[in-house]
């Protein structure tokens, strides 16, 4: 979050890459995080299994 709040002032200047990528790597972090936890869920809640 802070790597992309200091790069905003050169966003405006055309430097679009240092806006981003850290912006995709927060992304695909979450989108991790979150596939992760999806599948602990599965594999642990007993109520989910048929």
């Amino acid at each position: 979050g802070a790597m992309l709040a200091d790069s905003y002032k050169f966003f405006t200047s055309g430097a679009w890459w240092a806006f981003f990528f850290p912006g995709v790597t927060i992304m695909l972090s979450v989108l991790g995080f979150n596939l992760v936890g999806d599948a602990l869920r599965d594999a642990l809640d007993p109520r989910m299994r048929i």
